[in-house]
């Protein structure tokens, strides 16, 4: 029996939110086939992180050691991760489309051979044959494609897959994946980590968030959005367009460019809804959009619309939540 297998990241030997969200698919993707799963975990020390891929869901799980996998670096990580698809003789390789995801699939694809497929948001396994599907058109579409070649490499598209639980009494097999590579190999080095401060509630973890854009006319309204933001809990976010014009910094910025973001509750405020807007929020659970423009774009993704300059809206919006909360 072939293992579906999942590249499971972490940080510190603690596996990212990216790891626990492929890990679930593979789940679910290796009892739909009737096959086990398991797992790569790459580092120095991957230990740690090997005995939280079994708790969330791995039957085994290669792990790949090498002091010259300290940084990541795509090319080294890509040929780890190689050396356990081919030790493991993996059919179905899985991987988060995070920014290590991104790098790894088409080097990965490209070193075994194997069918990439990218953006993917669900899969159905029928007949024996893998079904896949991911948006097109800017998300104004879904297509659904089958691969070719017997080995794929998919990456899964962030936030559209509920992250395993752990479930810390699991057992499984750790497997040693031997992996030596000349120093030459590391083409580049880090030579120096910037860490920016980041104030309040990661935007790709909230739970709710209020994002402005274009129609907020300047960067003074987002201390609106910022007030409305305490009340409820979440956190600030907004378009590319507003990031453009300089109002906010980049890492503010919701989208298929930006930050994909998948909360309970997602309030647009002056966002018309162009397509890589709408891409970001596909998981979105509901969506309250503010716009004075009918024929935005936003209102046939929103769950509530609302048409109406914002400056009637958000103050008393936000009053009443006050009162409702008690604030």
């Amino acid at each position: 029996m072939r293992d579906v297998l999942v590249y499971a990241g972490h940080e510190a030997g603690s596996l990212n939110r990216s790891a626990l969200e492929a890990l679930a698919a593979g789940r679910k993707l290796a009892n739909a086939l009737g096959e086990g799963l398991a797992a790569i975990v790459a580092g120095v020390d991957a230990s740690g992180a090997a005995a939280q891929a079994i708790a969330a869901g791995a039957d085994k799980v290669y792990a790949v050691e090498n002091p010259i996998l300290a940084e990541f670096q795509p090319a080294l990580y890509a040929a780890a991760a190689a050396a356990a698809v081919q030790q493991a003789d993996a059919r179905i390789v899985l991987l988060n489309l995070d920014g290590a995801g991104r790098d790894l699939v088409p080097r990965l694809a490209s070193r075994l051979g194997a069918a990439a497929l990218t953006e993917v948001v669900s899969f159905a396994a029928e007949g024996g044959t893998l079904k896949w599907t991911r948006p097109v058109y800017g998300g104004k579409a879904m297509a659904v494609y089958t691969a070719l070649k017997d080995r794929q490499v998919v990456g899964l598209r962030a936030k559209t897959q509920d992250p395993a639980t752990l479930d810390n009494s699991r057992t499984g097999e750790v497997v040693k994946v031997s992996f030596t590579v000349p120093e030459s190999t590391a083409v580049t080095r880090v030579v120096d980590k910037i860490q920016e401060a980041v104030s309040g509630i990661n935007l790709a973890d909230a739970r709710i968030i209020i994002s402005g854009g274009r129609g907020l006319g300047g960067p003074e309204p987002f201390k609106e959005l910022e007030a409305l933001a305490a009340v409820l809990g979440g956190a600030v976010g907004a378009s590319r367009a507003a990031v453009d014009a300089g109002w906010v910094a980049p890492t503010m910025q919701v989208g298929q460019t930006g930050t994909i973001v998948a909360p309970d509750l997602y309030i647009a405020v002056g966002i018309s809804g162009a397509s890589q807007h709408l891409a970001g929020i596909t998981g979105a659970k509901n969506v309250i959009a503010i716009n004075k423009d009918a024929e935005a774009p936003i209102f046939k993704r929103a769950t509530l619309g609302i048409v109406a300059d914002y400056k009637t809206v958000l103050p008393s919006l936000t009053a009443e939540l006050k009162k409702a909360f008690g604030k």
